[in-house]
């Protein structure tokens, strides 16, 4: 594999006889994942360095090392960037015989995006779960390495699949090694991002000269060979590549030296001076071979003859390209920037005739993008017939799960649509389709091509529909609410059904501002909204909640809970999923204000199934985010844990900056105290330069809780007193920072400042009378009263009889802590044994510690768990048994954690060990 060539006198490797010089660490790194691949486990790893600097030729390292794996070799191509799926199915067309061993709805998935089969668009999670199972199942056989070159030209639904899969191997004896180009100081694939990383860097001087002169033997400028290696800084493809634009007497009296240009520019205009010395001919076989994405050879050699092209008639011609081009099995060049040096070294004429071919032999029937968008290439000027086959590409594309591509579709047909009014609409269609994809930037810049073509009255309504949504995605911000609102009105008598859902969204935005006197107020915007619709009855469950929300933020919490409860008893009644998503995030919400644990369990479960299945991606964040609040107060933080790992992979996959609110709360009750204060500062000062009033309250809230697990009480009230004091209705953040408010400062003997605080607590509490609300009170009551203890066992009476796992495991622990300090020892032993039990299983660790010095006071030795306890186990695998006890298989456990049925299988190894348990039964037991 390597062999010494080293002037210096040491052993230096390298591939092939002259790309791996001094390649040692990357080589070990490499050498590491194939072992642990071999061993059972899975990897994945991102190459990531600037253009020529040694990517593709490390994962060749790889390729010939991994003797007994199943090796699978794609590449993203700048051309296909555009087509849905098309780098994913690169990947996984070499297994498709192995769809028929993973489960049907995957299959389903994977077919339909692949356009195998027809159907509803496919749910990117269940795509992601398809790739993942497949990948599993391969590698039963032997271990699959998946090496996937130029990831930054995959197109984005692949890319978001194969960043899915990637962080969600862990046992399969799989790797997905990428190479990824980062030029500029841009990284690009954001897809990928928080994949383990390996930096390739340029060569060190003394091996730099010593492939130079392995490349270019000869006679040689000192002066020329100084610069080409200073001017290389070390890229391997430069010191090889870069010789080669120069005559032997140029490199040898120092003529022609190089422009100060960027490296890869340079490299670029080196292979276009290569090119030039071509037979036209010659450059006509290069020029096709480039501008065919898929590498098909057969399609090369058919488009070349419709050019008139015989290299039987001119053998040399296709000799000389195989320095450059190699026709295999797939149509290969040198390197990725060849082939784009070779695409644009052609003029413009040239390129639209070869585009032309590419389209006649292209397969209609079989490959319709692909042909289309050939022909769009091909099109100079305007043509509508053209056009309306990209819109029914993009359709094609939507039907698939591929917004971006359906934007890139849209696009391309609005440039070559002749009407300036279709034109707008296709841009406008083209924007929200980008929007979908969670990417607000292009969006931006499609909007703004649409608005300045003839749209209409109700199209201008859309266009400032999507502006102020994308202005809400962006930042949140104190400029939302009114561009909702003004949206809003305009669509009134154009679409009251869209004005209804645009009111619904600026009192979220007004939500989220949280009252800052820099914009409409969230009372102003619920007048506006109830003005509106002063004349028309609620005629359906999505009204009543409008209605509902109206009335509470213009007349009080009160006022509007019978209106909500109402609309939250009929949307439970039916299929939740039915309903619009934004409907979902505002039923899930009012469901937590108004303490409705079933009704918020259900819809949020529904709006997250939801989120996923439609793959809009701006909107599977929030559905995260509620969910995690929904199984934090259920006590479940181990599905929490698992849903602020894939809040953190869709916010890596979209870019999109959604703040990790929910995540916060997640680690204040698991006792992460460090982590907890990391995000609540990060979170916090972007909430303050956004103008967002629930981002500060919400940092509050979480140090109020892991203050107030661990006794610093002062500090808790300093945390939450902002948010506990304001006017703001922010609900569900309101009146639990009243509960922490109240806790800290009853045990500061601050009891005014506690008692105006419940005061406040009780007007909500009292309106929604439910045991959870009920509950709370009467434990906030308890830590205020010297008569405490009728109120603790009201507590405990009520919260028992709901699922919130957290709240009652709390009211033990100060039950238990109260009745120690009246002298009662053994009843206070009860409940602190059974918080302390509680805390533990749940893995609230600060509590628990609490709960366990509580006991150690009472005269009680605190057991430690031991080996074969829950608590040894980790979040994941926690999950894993509780679904084994509802009888779950392993596929449909590992469909549900989004994790292959090997890692089920791995998980289940090591809890049986850990527990001291040998089957499925005494789990279940």
């Amino acid at each position: 594999m390597f062999r010494g060539i080293d002037p210096t006198g040491g052993r230096t490797p390298v591939r092939r006889g002259h790309v791996l010089i001094d390649r040692r660490t990357e080589a070990e790194t490499l050498d590491r994942l194939l072992t642990d691949v071999r061993a059972g486990e899975s990897r994945a790893l991102m190459l990531r360095g600037e253009s020529g600097i040694g990517k593709t030729e490390l994962l060749g390292y790889l390729r010939d090392r991994s003797g007994g794996c199943e090796i699978v070799s794609a590449a993203g191509v700048e051309a296909e960037a555009g087509f849905a799926f098309a780098g994913l199915h690169q990947v996984c067309a070499p297994m498709l015989s192995g769809l028929r061993r993973i489960p049907e709805p995957q299959r389903a998935a994977l077919n339909t995006a692949f356009g195998l089969d027809i159907g509803h668009p496919p749910d990117p999670f269940m795509v992601g779960m398809a790739a993942l199972s497949l990948f599993a199942e391969t590698a039963r056989e032997r271990p699959l390495l998946c090496l996937i070159d130029d990831a930054q030209w995959l197109d984005r639904a692949s890319a978001q699949v194969l960043g899915f899969a990637a962080r969600r191997l862990q046992a399969e004896s799989v790797a997905l090694v990428f190479a990824v180009r980062d030029d500029g100081g841009r990284t690009a694939a954001p897809e990928l991002a928080g994949l383990p990383e390996l930096l390739v860097t340029g060569l060190p001087e003394v091996e730099a000269r010593a492939l130079l002169a392995l490349a270019h033997p000869g006679p040689a400028d000192p002066g020329v060979l100084n610069r080409i290696i200073a001017e290389s800084q070390g890229n391997p493809l430069a010191l090889l590549e870069l010789p080669r634009g120069f005559t032997p007497a140029e490199l040898a009296g120092g003529f022609g030296l190089l422009a100060s240009v960027p490296l890869p520019r340079r490299i670029e205009e080196s292979f276009r001076r290569q090119i030039a010395t071509l037979t036209p001919t010659a450059r006509q076989i290069l020029l096709t071979a480039a501008a065919e994405p898929v590498g098909d050879p057969v399609l090369v050699w058919r488009a070349l003859g419709r050019l008139g092209v015989d290299v039987d008639i001119d053998p040399a011609a296709r000799a000389a390209t195989e320095e450059f081009v190699t026709f295999g099995a797939r149509v290969t060049f040198r390197h990725p920037l060849l082939r784009s040096a070779v695409y644009r070294a052609a003029g413009p004429e040239d390129r639209r005739r070869v585009q032309r071919a590419l389209a006649e032999v292209t397969d209609a029937s079989t490959d319709p993008d692909r042909r289309a968008w050939h022909r769009a290439q091909a099109t100079v000027g305007e043509d509508e017939e053209v056009a309306a086959e990209l819109v029914r590409c993009a359709a094609r594309a939507q039907a698939r799960g591929g917004p971006a591509a359906a934007a890139a579709f849209l696009e391309r047909a609005s440039d070559l649509t002749p009407n300036p009014p279709r034109r707008a609409q296709r841009l406008l269609a083209a924007a929200e389709a980008q929007y979908q994809t969670g990417m607000p930037e292009p969006s931006v810049r499609l909007l703004a091509r649409a608005e300045a073509g003839p749209l209409d009255e109700v199209e201008r309504a859309h266009a400032n529909l999507l502006r102020a949504r994308i202005a809400f995605t962006v930042d949140r911000g104190v400029a939302a609410p009114g561009l909702l609102l003004q949206a809003a009105i305009r669509l009134q008598a154009l679409d009251p059904g869209l004005a209804r859902e645009t009111y619904l969204e600026a009192m979220q935005a007004g939500w989220f501002v949280g009252g800052d006197g820099r914009g409409p107020t969230l009372r102003e915007l619920a007048a506006e909204a109830l003005e509106a619709r002063a004349t028309q009855d609620p005629a359906d469950v999505c009204d009543l909640l409008l209605t509902g929300l109206a009335v509470r933020y213009r007349d009080g919490f009160g006022a509007g809970t019978p209106l909500l409860r109402e609309a939250l008893s009929q949307l439970t009644a039916g299929p939740v999923d039915q309903a619009g998503l934004r409907w979902l995030w505002f039923a899930g919400t009012c469901a937590m204000d108004g303490w409705q644990h079933a009704a918020a369990d259900t819809i949020t479960e529904a709006f997250v199934a939801r989120a996923r299945r439609s793959g809009t991606l701006t909107a599977l964040p929030l559905a995260l985010a509620q969910r995690m609040v929904v199984q934090v107060f259920a006590g479940d933080l181990a599905a929490a844990d698992g849903l602020v790992h894939e809040f953190d992979a869709v916010r890596a996959s979209t870019g999109l900056d959604e703040p990790s609110y929910a995540s916060q709360l997640v680690a204040a009750w698991r006792g992460a105290e460090d982590t907890t204060a990391e995000l609540v500062a990060a979170t916090t000062k972007e909430a303050l330069q956004r103008g967002e009033g629930l981002g500060v309250a919400a940092g509050g809230w979480a140090l109020a809780v892991l203050y107030n697990s661990l006794g610093r009480y002062d500090e808790a009230l300093a945390a939450v007193l902002p948010a506990a004091e304001s006017d703001a209705d922010l609900g569900l953040v309101t009146w639990c920072s009243l509960v922490e408010l109240i806790t800290a400062a009853a045990r500061l003997g601050h009891v005014e400042i506690a008692g105006d605080a419940l005061a406040r607590l009780r007007t909500m509490t009292r309106a929604a009378g439910t045991d959870w609300a009920l509950g709370l009170e009467a434990r906030c009551q308890a830590l205020l009263d010297p008569d405490a203890e009728p109120h603790f066992r009201e507590a405990l009476d009520r919260l028992a009889r709901t699922p919130i796992r957290s709240e009652l495991a709390r009211t033990r622990l100060h039950y238990g802590e109260w009745l120690r300090r009246q002298n009662r020892r053994s009843d206070a032993r009860r409940q602190l044994r059974s918080a302390y039990e509680m805390f533990g299983e749940m893995g609230m660790a600060l509590f628990a510690a609490r709960a366990a010095r509580e006991l150690g006071s009472t005269g009680e030795t605190v057991r430690r768990r031991s080996d074969g306890n829950v608590a040894d186990l980790t979040p994941q695998e926690v999950q894993i048994v509780r679904l084994v006890r509802t009888g779950l298989s392993n596929v449909e456990i590992a469909t549900r954690l989004f994790i292959s049925p090997r890692t089920v299988e791995w998980h289940l190894s090591k809890t049986f060990a850990k527990l001291g348990v040998t089957s499925r039964r005494q789990l279940r037991r």
